[in-house]
């Protein structure tokens, strides 16, 4: 006979929680990493001859963005994924 216990789960919730997880992941990353490329690529680049019009601490914010601000973004996006992922986590039961 099989050992149906009421602690396992079924295949297919497993299936079904994983593929949710993995979604929700990688909505995240795709968001935050847009984000990124915006800041970086368009306001660095694209953008820069327009920004240059405006300054942060006596530099035009086209460069600015260019050497400073695209870095500062992304470690402000790797503590926003920190802190999403810790949420994910918890959701789907996966936290330490």
């Amino acid at each position: 006979m099989a050992d149906n216990s009421n602690d396992e789960v079924p295949e297919t919730e497993t299936n079904a929680a994983e593929g949710a997880y993995w979604r929700e992941n990688i909505r995240l990353l795709v968001t935050l990493m847009s984000i990124w490329f915006i800041c970086s690529f368009g306001a660095g680049i694209l953008f820069r001859d327009w920004l240059d019009q405006f300054s942060i601490g006596g530099y035009p914010l086209g460069f600015w963005f260019a050497q400073q601000g695209s870095i500062y973004i992304f470690i402000a996006l790797i503590f926003v994924y920190v802190i999403r992922m810790k949420k994910i986590e918890r959701k789907f039961d996966l936290d330490d």
